[in-house]
């Protein structure tokens, strides 16, 4: 069956009648059919800047990622002057939905010295203004494991600020609601803290349209729903108001990866609050987190080779066993959910979490930043107390310094053991 697919990869897919939208309605995603709608996604991004503008990689790209079962996948980083009308045109024919972020290496919100300013939003526009034509356009992410430390909390409100600006950019222009949410590194500290704070407060303007959690806790077939810690996550979301999906998932260790926490997401526990997972990730690299290599690895010191010796196009191949596992347990997970028209929701948003003296920095009552502020430190104590915003108006640039999110000293913190990787090995690009 592979042989055949991959002989005919450039021309597999056929057209099909437009995709049906993503939505939201209470803590569920809906296709504009009224379906609940379960991510089955994979992170993609094969260069830094963007994998969406090379139309042949993505029509090698997403015949295989049809055949493995996949219906999304998460872009890290875009060009929105590219041109992206054919590869999302492949995916859609593919039935594939993207999730984009919508930040960059230097419009990201740092937690070290946060802040929330014009050229930040205005990159963001640029964005939601290219991708919001595509039907298949499914979510946008205001940031990516931007909290990574406990005294990190103290980002908190400029990640939901960021969310309410581009919320209320993607309203005035009359755009299809696309979602708008955070993806968080996994840190028990700051569970649920952040993942409410998120969602918290009288006013929908300013709450996420959805969180997302970066989490490999699951490892190998000795882990289970009680030992990967699951039970703990599940339990923290049985009355979460808006949706909630893992953004990164898939332990190595050990390898080969069997993906048996797929079945506890999309079983009868954990889906009637969960809406699915994302795997990290499609390309082999030195951090082997990959389903497909794109050939050998080569010598790194080689004439035109990448830094870390891995080619990042081509035909892709899949890595075996591990790509069949994953198709083996997705093909065997089907929830049917509920329909939109059967859910009548009745939840609320969860009370806005109080400043603590160890993790949580911030007094969910205060005020969001304005646009232009910046965190102060002096004024650290009104914050916690709950009598002043979140910061001090400037109209500083934003900072140029190349962090990537997550805690590389901790194995099992998305980014750490995840896109860190794929980042530092990118910089030579940049």
């Amino acid at each position: 069956m592979r042989s055949t697919i991959v002989s005919c990869l450039l021309g597999a897919i056929s057209t099909v009648n437009a995709i049906a939208t993503i939505s939201v309605k209470g803590s569920k995603f809906f296709t504009s059919d009224g379906d609940q709608f379960f991510l089955k996604g994979i992170a993609y991004q094969l260069v830094p800047e963007d994998p969406l503008v090379d139309s042949t990689q993505c029509k090698l790209d997403a015949a295989l990622m049809k055949e493995v079962g996949a219906n999304s996948i998460r872009v890290y980083h875009v060009d929105p002057d590219g041109d992206h009308k054919d590869c999302m045109s492949t995916f859609e024919d593919a039935g594939i939905y993207l999730w984009v972020d919508l930040d960059t290496f230097t419009t990201q919100i740092n937690q070290d010295s946060p802040h929330w300013n014009a050229t930040q939003l205005q990159a963001f526009e640029k964005v939601i203004d290219e991708f919001q034509q595509f039907d298949n356009t499914a979510g946008f992410f205001v940031g990516n494991e931007v909290l990574t430390t406990g005294n990190g909390s103290v980002a908190a409100p400029y990640v939901k600020a960021a969310a309410r600006d581009a919320k209320a950019y993607r309203n005035s222009k009359k755009y299809r609601d696309i979602p708008i949410g955070y993806s968080a590194a996994d840190i028990s500290e700051l569970r649920p803290m952040l993942q409410n704070y998120m969602a918290c407060g009288d006013n929908s303007s300013e709450a996420l349209d959805f969180f997302s959690l970066n989490a490999y806790e699951w490892c190998g077939p000795t882990s289970n729903y009680q030992i990967s810690g699951y039970s703990q996550l599940n339990a923290n979301v049985t009355h979460y108001n808006i949706p909630i999906f893992f953004s990164e998932t898939g332990c190595i260790k050990p390898r080969p990866r069997t993906f048996e926490d797929q079945a506890a997401i999309f079983g009868d526990q954990m889906n009637p609050y969960w809406s699915g997972a994302i795997i990290y990730e499609w390309i082999e690299e030195s951090n082997e987190y990959g389903l497909v290599s794109y050939g050998e690895k080569v010598d790194p010191a080689a004439v035109s080779a990448p830094p870390d010796g891995y080619p990042r196009s081509g035909t892709p191949t899949p890595i075996s066993p591990d790509f069949d596992n994953l198709s083996d347990q997705w093909k065997t997970l089907t929830p049917s959910g509920v329909k939109a028209s059967a859910y009548t929701p009745s939840l609320t948003p969860p009370p806005c979490p109080a400043y603590t003296s160890d993790f949580w920095d911030v007094n969910g009552g205060v005020a969001l930043p304005t646009l232009g502020q910046t965190f102060d430190a002096a004024i650290q104590s009104s914050i916690t107390k709950g009598t002043a915003a979140a910061g001090t108006a400037t109209t500083s640039a934003p900072t140029t310094t190349k962090t990537g999110g997550g805690s590389p000293g901790r194995e099992v913190q998305g980014m750490g053991i995840g896109l860190v990787g794929v980042l530092v090995g990118f910089f030579w690009w940049m």
